[in-house]
C-alpha cells in the first residue's frame, strides 16, 4: 500500500464527525461541549484498550451497545438502527487506517502482549529442547556405541602366540627407581622421565609396548563392584585400597560372566583413551583361575551345604617346631574349621599365627592362604609380609574404621568366590576383637547399647564374617582362625569375646602366666580343644590322646605344658612322641 492511500481526507473526517454529532445523543445537558468531548473520548479509549480487551470479531464488536459515562448518569445507545452506528464505525476505520500503530494494535494491549511473549518463549523453548534432544540422542548414541565396543569381550582381537605380552601387575609392584630403569631398558624415549609419576611411567611403558612392539597387556586383580554397576580390579599388593592403577570393568562384562565382588579376574586390558583415567578390561581370560564359563553356572556360597571338618590340615613341619606339633595332636585344625585363639597381651599370638601360616604353605600348597591384619601396628605388618609366604592384607591402626571394614569385606568376599569354585581357603585373622570395634564405629546407631558401649547391631557383621567358615559338601572349604583379645582392661573386649566364645568349633587358650615364665608356646592344654576331633585324628592317635589327657588331668597347667614341651623337644616328630608314651 502506498503512502498516499494511507492519508486521511480532511473533508471526509469532517463529514463523518458531523454525522456522529447528529446521531450520538447528548449525555449531559447544560454542560459545555469541551467538557463533554473530553469525558466521552477518555472513557471510550479506556474501555476499548484497557478494560475490555476482547477476542471478538469485528462484526460482534459492531453489534454491541455503546456506553457513555458521565459524572451524573450513563446513557446506553441501542444498536437497533444500523445507520446510527455506521458513521461511528466509518470514523474508527478511517482513524485506524491512518494510525502508524495499526500493525501493533494487538501487541499494545496488556493481555495480547503477554500472550505474544508467552508464545514466543514457548517457541524458543521448544526449539532449544529439540536441539538438546538431538544433541543428547547423538551423544547417547555415540556413548552406547563406545560402550558396546569397549564392553564386548569379543571386540578385542585375539592375541597371537608370537605377540609379546606384559603383565601390568609386575610393573605396579616395582618401585619408582626400578620402574624408570626398566623403562629406559625397554626403549621408552622421554626427556623428563625423572619428573614423571609412577602411573605416567607405566603408561609410557605400556604405550611403547603396544605401539613399538605390537604387544598386548594383561592384568589381574580382585573385583570390587560399585553401586553404579561397574567395578574395578583392586591390587592385593595395595591391600585392595582404591588407586590410580585400578582396572575398569564394564557393567556388561560383569553381567555376561556373572561376576561378583571378590572375584579374581585375569584378562587383556587397554590403555586409557582420551578423557579416561583408568585402564580398561578388554577380554576376560580367567575368573578365579578357571574358565569364565565356570563362573556363569556356579552356585552361590549361601546355597552350599556346610559340614563338620573331616580332613586335617597337617601342621607338622620339617623343622619340628613344637607349637605346630602340639596343634596337630591336641587341637587339630581341619579344612572348614572355625577356630579362636584366646590371647592376653604379650603371649606370642602374632608369632603363633606366623608359624601356623608357614606350616600351611609348606604342607598344603593347594590351599589359598590369606592373612588379615586389622588395626595392627605397621612394623608387625612388615614383619608378617617378610616371614609369611601367603597373601598378607593389612589395615594399620592409624587408618579409619571404615578402612578396616572395607578390607575385611573384600577379603571375605574373595574367599567366598574361591569356595564357590570348589577351592580350599584359609584366613588367619588378627583380630576379631578389633574388627568388631571397627564395625561398632561404622554401623548406624540402633539406640540399644550393651555393656561396654557395644551397639546391639555392631556384632552382626563380625559374626557373619566368622560364621562363613565351613566345610562344603559340594567341594571346597573356608577355614578361619582368628585371635580374640582378653585381659586388656576393656569391658568392650570382654563383651565381644563372650559373644564369640561359643561360635567356634576349635579353641586355643594362651596363658599369661606361662608367657611370663618365658615358656613358649604358652598354651593352656586343659582349656584348649577341638569339637569332633575324632573326625580329624586317626583311631590310634585318638586312643593315645585320650589316655594322655586322663593322665595329665590332675596336674597343674604349668607342669602340663612343661612336660609336653620337654617330651616333644626330645623327639623328631609326633609319631615318635606317641611311641614314647608306651615307655
Amino acid at each position: 500500500m502506498s503512502d498516499d492511500s494511507k492519508k486521511t481526507d480532511p473533508e471526509e473526517v469532517k463529514v463523518i464527525q458531523k454525522e456522529l454529532d447528529l446521531t450520538v445523543p447528548q449525555v449531559e445537558e447544560g454542560s459545555d461541549d469541551k467538557a463533554k468531548k473530553v469525558v466521552v473520548t477518555r472513557k471510550r479509549v479506556r474501555r476499548k484498550k484497557v478494560e475490555e480487551p476482547s477476542t471478538k470479531t469485528e462484526q460482534e464488536k459492531d453489534q454491541e451497545p455503546v456506553s457513555v459515562k458521565s459524572e451524573k448518569k450513563v446513557v446506553n445507545v441501542s444498536d437497533s438502527s444500523k445507520s446510527e452506528n455506521e458513521p461511528m464505525n466509518r470514523l474508527k476505520k478511517v482513524v485506524a487506517a491512518n494510525s502508524p500503530e495499526k500493525s501493533n494494535e494487538t501487541s499494545n494491549t496488556p493481555h495480547s502482549t503477554n500472550h505474544n511473549n508467552s508464545v514466543q518463549r514457548k517457541n524458543t523453548k521448544n526449539s532449544n529442547n529439540n536441539r538438546n534432544n538431538n544433541r543428547n540422542s547423538y551423544t547417547n548414541k555415540n556413548r552406547n556405541n563406545r560402550n558396546r565396543r569397549n564392553d564386548n569381550p569379543n571386540s578385542a582381537p585375539i592375541p597371537t602366540p608370537d605377540q609379546p605380552r606384559i603383565l601390568i601387575n609386575n610393573l605396579t609392584d616395582m618401585t619408582l627407581p626400578d620402574l624408570r630403569a626398566f623403562a629406559t631398558e625397554d626403549g621408552v624415549v622421554c626427556d623428563d622421565l625423572i619428573s614423571l609419576t609412577k602411573q605416567e611411567v607405566i603408561f609410557l611403558v605400556l604405550k611403547n609396548h603396544i605401539e613399538a612392539k605390537n604387544g598386548v597387556v594383561f592384568a589381574f586383580g580382585s573385583l570390587e563392584i560399585l553401586p553404579d554397576g561397574y567395578g574395578f580390579l583392586r591390587s592385593p599388593g595395595n591391600s585392595y585400597l582404591p588407586g590410580n592403577d585400578d582396572i575398569y570393568v564394564s557393567p556388561s562384562q560383569i553381567r555376561l560372566f556373572n561376576l561378583k565382588t571378590g572375584d579374581n579376574v585375569y584378562g587383556q586390558i587397554r590403555t586409557p583413551q582420551q578423557g579416561e583415567r583408568f585402564f580398561a578390561m578388554l577380554r576376560v581370560e580367567k575368573v578365579n583361575e578357571d574358565d569364565p564359563s565356570v563362573a556363569q553356572r556356579r552356585v552361590a556360597f549361601e546355597s552350599l551345604t556346610p559340614l563338620f571338618p573331616d580332613e586335617r590340615i597337617n601342621m607338622e613341619t620339617s623343622c619340628g617346631d613344637v607349637s605346630t606339633r602340639m596343634i596337630n595332636l591336641f587341637y587339630p585344625i581341619g579344612k572348614g574349621q572355625r577356630g579362636i585363639i584366646v590371647a592376653p597381651p604379650r603371649t606370642g599370638k602374632t608369632v603363633f599365627l606366623q608359624k601356623i601360616a608357614n606350616a600351611i604353605s609348606e604342607n598344603h600348597p593347594e590351599i589359598t592362604l590369606m592373612v588379615l591384619l586389622v588395626d595392627e601396628r605397621p612394623e608387625e605388618v612388615t614383619d608378617m609380609k617378610r616371614n609369611v609366604k601367603g597373601e598378607v592384607i593389612a589395615s594399620t591402626f592409624d587408618e579409619q574404621a571404615s578402612r578396616h571394614v572395607q578390607v575385611a569385606e573384600m577379603v571375605i568376599s574373595k574367599a567366598k568366590r574361591l569356595v564357590e569354585h570348589k577351592k580350599d581357603v584359609v584366613i588367619l585373622l588378627d583380630s576379631i576383637t578389633r574388627l568388631a570395634r571397627a564395625y561398632n564405629q561404622t554401623v548406624p546407631t540402633s539406640g540399644k547399647i550393651l555393656s561396654g558401649g557395644v551397639d546391639s547391631n555392631a556384632l552382626h557383621k563380625p559374626k557373619r564374617f566368622f560364621g562363613a567358615a565351613r566345610n562344603i559338601e559340594e567341594g571346597g572349604s573356608l577355614t578361619i582362625v582368628s585371635t580374640a583379645l582378653i585381659e586388656t582392661g576393656s569391658k568392650m573386649d570382654e563383651v565381644i569375646f563372650e559373644e564369640f566364645k561359643g561360635t567356634g568349633n576349635m579353641e586355643v587358650h594362651l596363658d599369661r602366666k606361662l608367657s611370663d615364665k618365658r615358656l613358649f608356646p604358652a598354651i593352656n592344654v586343659k582349656k584348649s580343644g577341638t569339637r569332633r576331633e575324632d573326625l580329624l585324628l586317626t583311631s590310634e592317635e585318638s586312643n593315645k590322646m585320650g589316655i594322655l589327657r586322663n593322665a595329665i588331668a590332675p596336674m597343674d597347667d604349668l607342669a602340663i605344658t612343661e612336660l609336653i614341651v620337654d617330651k616333644m623337644k626330645k623327639t623328631k616328630n609326633n609319631e615318635a612322641f606317641l611311641r614314647s608314651m608306651n615307655s
